[in-house]
Formats: C-alpha cells, structure tokens, sequence
C-alpha cells in the first residue's frame, strides 16, 4: 500500500469512527478504530516518510481527522501539532475535549503515541 493509501484509509476510517460513536453504535466504531490504528501503524513503521504523509491530515476539513493525525505527530512535529491541537480545543464538544486532553497528556510528559 502507498503513503498516499494509507494516508486516506486512516482520514476515512478515523471520520467513520466518529460518525459512529456520534450514533452510539460502539460495535461500527471499534471496527473503524481498528482500520485507522493499522493505517497508522504502517504509516510510523516506515519512519520519517510515514510521519510527513501524516502531516498532509494538518489541513484536513474535518476537526477529527485533523486532531487524531497530530495526536501521532507531536514529537515529530510539535509546533505544528500543538497549533492545530489548541485550535481544536477552544470549541466546545468531544473533539476538543479530545484535543485538550492531548494537550495536557503531552504537557504532563505522559503522551506516547509515537516513541522514538
């Protein structure tokens, strides 16, 4: 599979995961949460080139895919996942709660999604 593949099956399986919990249905959710994370781990498996992919999600259109992309990205690429990560987290509802919970997690040292 391509950068560029892997790159949409974690953005399209990342929103599907939201829509899902957004209609309470836990079961269709944990199957997208699965796909996205096996994106995501093909993506950090190939290194650098995997991560910069990843980074193409900071302008993605929706807040979700945006967020859970960075979250994979703070060590790699801080100053721009922290901006996108405060941005997202001045609204109100589950993403920003999301995203501000990240913030904090990397704040308090305990984040780590992406070790080195």
């Amino acid at each position: 599979m391509n950068l560029e593949v892997l790159v949409e099956v974690f953005a399209q399986h990342t929103a599907a995961q939201t829509d899902a919990i957004f209609r309470g249905d836990a079961k269709t959710g944990n199957k997208h949460a699965r796909r996205y994370l096996a994106a995501v781990d093909k993506l950090l498996a190939l290194g650098d080139a995997g991560r910069d992919a990843l980074a193409s999600l900071l302008t993605h259109p929706r807040m979700d895919v945006r967020v859970k992309a960075v979250a994979y990205l703070l060590r790699y690429r801080t100053a721009d996942a922290k901006a996108v990560l405060e941005e997202a987290a001045r609204s109100e509802g589950l993403i920003p709660f999301i995203a501000s919970e990240v913030l904090k997690n990397w704040e308090q040292g305990t984040w780590a999604l992406d070790p080195e």
